[in-house]
């Protein structure tokens, strides 16, 4: 039975980027692999998957599992040794796909522990990293792949080989392989080790061209309706373009990557201020596979261009919250400068002086250039400036914060004049948030089961040991100590000649590892208009990004619910994305009065929804509020927090109440709810002087 019809490469419509940095790699494997960032629903998939078909065949040694090179096989190989004797034959190039929820012996491959125990041999079953061995090792959404996973791949990316160590059995093979990637950033960003292993990134959309789109239906519908006949209609473009990588890949070799092309490698690395050596060595190679491609002799800026607009983005050094890109501009100012210093001159090739100094400097670094750049760098640099930028809506008048005591601090209800003055009309304000910084640790008590994350003590398939069970079905790491120990009792009965440990299946004992599992961290976040007061908000996300930082080195979900005026509303979804709640957090508004109740409840009822879709997951509530309730009243938040902490949740109240008198309104919900209360100016790690500057700032 033949395989089923892949959509063809050369039908997909539009996606230059994506098609071009694969094409690169299908040339010059060593440039390190892709990852394709984009929305859910843009044919991500459909073009990786389409490139297998067009890779050149491999010579492999006939039966050899691991794909062993006839001409130069792995001399540790498994299956080996290979000598110069041994059949060979051709194969098409593997694309094996990776699932986000397979494990380690899935992976790397397994051995049969009962079998090396009770028979004495070394059975070893292959994994996903021997078949994708010279080929394509494709992972759908990598961002969601699990920690343990990662290591085991930045492993063998880095090494070129994959060890599989099971109690002093050693099993190692060659697993080199281009590493394709597709994720979608709503769902949460990558780890920085493994971001930095793909060669290029790609970031996708769909076109909003109507024709455009119209064209990318029309044939997938085609395509739907008659999967071998669309490939047959696109099978002389499909053999051109395997051609042209055959004949691409054979040009590698003698092109020349000249002075001039790798002075500007370098001089746009340092521009963007990349971290490590990795990036020139990826651009370089990058640029000479482009020049294959383009059947170039020596490399030229247009193809140094091509491969730095790929390589770079997700290396330039960057706050975790933003999203990769690149200023185009700032390239080609870089590329000009570092072609225009060679002290040989263009030598005759047109692309590398468009037009004498003169004519072109105020077009490329003229006053509207220029300031545009220092308008985002001040944008971006205002998001972490100790005060707010001239005009900002702050700096108006706002209601002082000792005015700003309850009627009655029993019932924590204002005063009326203090809820005109937070009435949601125009009394709408934003700031930018303060400094972020390194806040204490905050974790879920008890021993969970969750996704392997580092906050909370969780049993896990990795960490320490720290103890032994029966296992439930085909053991995973077997505790040979408690295996033996189980035995032990049962050798004279079952016939122990002297000559060695009689052991059958009922003893075997697995391990149990604790390590740290990732949480749902939710944040409740008062945005009501008392919060604007002495420039508190700005505290108050600095506050909240700092834990979002945390909550992204520590791979928790995050989810935002906010409150002012007579309602709270789920500002955004449990996600994994800290990228995205950073953005929410930054766009929040404040103004009108405070429902507290209605931001617990409306919590309460997040975390109920999230445990029935994710039931291993704990959850971690961070209220951040000064504890007062000018809407509904604090009996009702009382209500509220007692709620949560019946269901059991974590809770952690955040007090911003500032100001010479405290009533301690925060403090109470922390005991309802069974959780810790923590001050604002004393929620980091480290000093915080800065954060209680900016809290008490006027």
């Amino acid at each position: 039975m033949s395989a089923p019809a892949r959509y063809p490469f050369s039908a997909v419509v539009g996606m230059d980027d994506l098609k071009l940095a694969l094409l690169i790699n299908a040339v010059s494997p060593d440039v390190g692999g892709v990852l394709v960032r984009g929305e859910k629903g843009t044919a991500k998939s459909t073009v990786v998957r389409a490139l297998a078909a067009l890779l050149p065949t491999l010579r492999t040694v006939t039966g050899c599992r691991f794909a062993c090179d006839p001409d130069s096989p792995d001399p540790n190989c498994p299956d080996g040794p290979h000598d110069g004797h041994t059949p060979a034959g051709e194969r098409p190039a593997q694309l094996v796909e990776l699932p986000v929820g397979a494990s380690e012996d899935r992976l790397v491959g397994s051995l049969d522990i009962e079998r090396a125990l009770t028979e004495g041999v070394k059975a070893f079953e292959p994994g996903l990293l021997a078949a994708a061995h010279r080929g394509v090792l494709y992972v759908d959404e990598v961002n969601l792949l699990h920690d343990h996973l990662v290591d085991l791949l930045l492993d063998a990316a880095a090494m070129g080989t994959s060890h599989v160590e099971r109690e002093g059995v050693s099993v190692r093979h060659a697993a080199r392989f281009l590493l394709v990637g597709t994720m979608n950033p709503e769902e949460g960003e990558l780890r920085p080790q493994l971001l930095d292993r793909f060669g290029l990134t790609v970031e996708v959309a769909a076109s909003r061209e109507p024709t455009e789109r119209a064209e990318v239906v029309r044939r997938r519908l085609a395509f739907e309706n008659d999967p071998e006949g669309f490939a047959a209609a696109y099978a002389d473009e499909e053999s051109e373009l395997a051609a042209h990588i055959r004949a691409a890949r054979k040009r590698l070799p003698d092109v020349v990557l000249t002075d001039t092309a790798l002075r500007q490698v370098t001089a746009a690395c340092a521009a963007f201020e990349v971290d490590g050596l990795r990036a020139d060595i990826v651009t370089s190679r990058a640029a000479m596979a482009l020049a294959a491609w383009r059947d170039h002799v020596e490399v030229t800026t247009e193809d140094v261009r091509d491969a730095a607009r790929l390589a770079l983005p997700h290396r330039r050094r960057r706050d975790p919250f933003d999203a990769p890109d690149l200023d185009e501009d700032r390239l080609r100012d870089a590329l000009d400068q570092a072609g225009d210093d060679d002290p040989k001159g263009p030598e005759g090739d047109p692309e590398d002086d468009p037009g004498s100094p003169d004519d072109s400097g105020p077009d490329d670094s003229g006053t509207d250039d220029g300031g545009s750049e220092n308008e985002d760098d001040g944008s971006r640099d205002g998001e972490q400036a100790a005060s707010p930028p001239a005009g900002n809506q702050d700096d108006g008048p706002q209601p002082d914060n000792d005015g700003d005591q309850p009627r009655n601090p029993q019932s924590g209800q204002g005063k009326p004049d203090d809820d005109e003055g937070e009435g949601t009309g125009g009394g709408e304000s934003t700031s930018d948030p303060g400094e972020t910084y390194r806040p204490r640790l905050f974790s879920v008590s008890g021993v969970g089961g969750g996704a392997p994350g580092r906050r909370s003590r969780a049993e896990t398939p990795f960490g320490r040991t720290s103890g032994a069970r029966v296992p439930a079905g085909r053991p995973g790491t077997l505790h040979l100590t408690a295996t033996l120990r189980a035995a032990a009792p049962y050798q004279r009965v079952r016939g122990r000649d002297g000559n060695g440990l009689v052991l059958r299946g009922s003893d075997l004992r697995e391990s149990v590892r604790e390590g740290r599992e990732g949480n749902l961290v939710l944040f409740c976040v008062d945005a009501s208009g008392s919060m604007a007061a002495r420039q508190r908000m700005r505290a108050v996300k600095g506050a909240v990004l700092s834990l979002l930082l945390d909550a992204y080195q520590r791979r928790d979900k995050v989810g935002l619910v906010t409150f002012r005026g007579n309602d709270a509303e789920l500002a955004l979804p449990p996600t994994s994305s800290v990228e995205a709640g950073a953005r929410r957090l930054r766009e929040l508004r404040t103004g009108g009065r405070t429902p507290l109740a209605a931001g617990l409840l409306r919590s309460a009822e997040t975390l109920r929804v999230e445990r029935l879709r994710d039931p291993q997951r704990r959850p971690l509530l961070v209220a951040v509020t000064d504890g007062k309730a000018t809407h509904g009243g604090l009996d009702d938040a009382l209500r509220a927090a007692s709620r949560l902490g019946s269901q059991r949740v974590q809770g952690v109240v955040v007090d911003c109440e500032t100001g010479p008198v405290r009533l301690g309104l925060a403090g109470r919900l922390a005991t309802e709810m069974g959780g810790t209360s923590v001050r604002l100016d004393e929620l980091g790690a480290d000093s915080l002087s800065g954060l209680v500057r900016n809290a008490r700032a006027a």
